[in-house]
């Protein structure tokens, strides 16, 4: 059961024209210019306003109706949103990090690939006016977060509070949830495909016939969680203990390729099919060119300014892995999984092998759903038939690169 609608009435209205000059003038405040003033739209009538792209952040919303707004790449972070009703609203895109959501209703709002990392769902005591006497004379409901339906598919939700939330049919599709706390929120029938729950909190919460296909639950304890019905094929646990027994080896391993890398004595490293989750962190900035770790696992991994010239990563899991400033040129990514991998400033063009000779990096096939490739260096690559739903290329140098078979216009910063 989903929990009952508690109705905002008695909202006061605003023209277009009042509204305009309360954000111009939270604008210039957040720039510090003058004229500049903290925008207070609390217990507004704001229904199928159009803010997409403005920026409230530390703006004060509670309480306010925002039914049907549309609100895509609107700044609403740190915003107080408490008790406000969103449902229905256009979110794509919005940042609402450390936002207040507390008693927030946000039933059948769309809030694909935004970010709300840090966000307060929890319940909050929400103040009804009179039907009659209206502000004068207020009575408090006590209301938990109301997500039911709501669309998150590709958003950023690490350590969100969700405690007691009603998510009912939700759909989580490849967010990020690490350190989410969820318990005791219903999330009967949500969609967490490919989720990444990484030491999410989820007790006493009610998953029945939840889709958890192929969701990452390192850390995730389902002890007290209602799992009757639920889907949990593919999904992916902590380290085995035979992973975590070869760390030490898998290590050494990568130390030899680093050596051979400096003229030293060593070789590549052969990593097939290898959990390297337990190295967590030992490889950053490593030097591992030409290894080999074919649909080995890197999930969540920090790889920021390793060296991969020419490696292969053919099948690798690399969801969620940190590669910002890595080096991967001539690598091949073909068949990758790279969903939410951090990619920003990392270089994926050719690497030159001799006099007009040189290898360009292949991600043919691979998954880089809702991957950040800002600032990237794509030139010459080959993606083609690649997934890049929610990708994000702003800034990215994508001269020469193949696109056959792919979308571009799911992507941003790609030209359709």
């Amino acid at each position: 059961m989903t929990a009952p609608a508690v109705a905002l009435t008695g909202r006061r209205h605003l023209s277009a024209g009042e509204i305009e000059m309360v954000v111009s003038a939270h604008e210039r405040f957040l720039s510090g210019k003058p004229g500049g003033r903290r925008a207070n739209l609390r217990f507004i009538d704001l229904t199928g306003v159009d803010l997409s792209g403005r920026d409230l952040s530390d703006a004060d919303l509670s309480s306010s109706i925002l039914d049907g707004a549309k609100l895509a790449g609107c700044k609403l972070e740190r915003a107080n949103l408490f008790g406000s009703d969103l449902r229905k609203a256009d979110l794509r895109r919005a940042n609402l990090r450390r936002a207040d959501l507390r008693g927030c209703c946000l039933r059948g709002a769309d809030l694909t690939e935004a970010d709300l990392t840090q966000a307060d769902f929890r319940i909050g005591q929400i103040a009804v006016p009179h039907p009659s006497k209206g502000l004068s004379s207020l009575v408090h409901h006590a209301r938990p977060g109301q997500l039911d339906h709501a669309v998150f598919t590709g958003a950023s939700l690490d350590g969100s509070q969700f405690n007691e939330a009603s998510m009912f049919a939700v759909d989580l599709t490849d967010c990020s949830l690490r350190g989410a706390k969820l318990s005791r929120a219903n999330l009967k029938e949500a969609c967490l495909e490919g989720a990444i729950l990484d030491g999410a909190d989820v007790g006493g919460a009610n998953l029945e016939n939840a889709n958890l296909t192929d969701a990452i639950l390192t850390g995730v304890d389902l002890g007290t969680a209602r799992i009757s019905g639920a889907n949990l094929s593919g999904s992916m646990a902590a380290p085995s203990a035979a992973a975590i027994a070869r760390a030490e080896d898998v290590f050494s391993m990568a130390e030899a390729n680093q050596a051979w890398c400096r003229g030293q004595p060593g070789r590549p490293a052969k990593l097939d099919g290898e959990d390297l989750r337990p190295l967590d962190q030992r490889l950053r900035g490593f030097r591992l060119s030409a290894m080999s770790a074919r649909g080995a696992c890197f999930v969540g991994m920090d790889l920021s300014g390793v060296h991969l010239q020419g490696a292969n990563l053919e099948g690798a899991d690399l969801r969620g892995v940190v590669l910002a400033g890595a080096d991967l040129r001539g690598a091949k990514l073909a068949g990758a999984n790279l969903t939410k991998a951090d990619l920003r400033e990392a270089v994926l063009g050719p690497l030159p092998l001799g006099a007009d000779r040189s290898a360009p990096g292949s991600l043919e096939h691979a998954r880089l759903r809702y991957a950040l490739a800002t600032g990237a260096d794509l030139s010459g690559a080959v993606l083609d038939g690649a997934d890049l739903r929610g990708c994000d290329f702003t800034g990215a140098n994508m001269r020469g690169v193949s696109l056959r078979d792919t979308d571009p216009t799911v992507a941003i910063g790609l030209p359709g």
